[in-house]
């Protein structure tokens, strides 16, 4: 599963991080550290769904694979 990061978005709010401290890596003062598209491990899909959901600033974007290449799912 892929996620698109929006960095500049991020408050700190950490929830991403309560649901999934090993998907959802944080940098020293506690906003999200990476930026762009992020490639998470098979078979994490629910944690990354419970940590996408739970950002109340809408910091991701879950990206759905088809067959031509990626897109953003609404």
């Amino acid at each position: 599963m892929q996620i698109k990061v929006n960095q500049e978005q991020c408050r700190g709010h950490a929830l991403c991080f309560a649901a999934a401290p090993d998907i959802f890596v944080l940098d020293d003062e506690g906003y999200i550290s990476v930026d762009g598209i992020v490639t998470t491990s098979e078979g994490r899909d629910e944690d990354v769904r419970r940590g996408v959901n739970s950002c109340p600033e809408r910091v991701y974007t879950i990206v759905e694979q088809t067959s031509t290449g990626s897109r953003p799912r609404p």
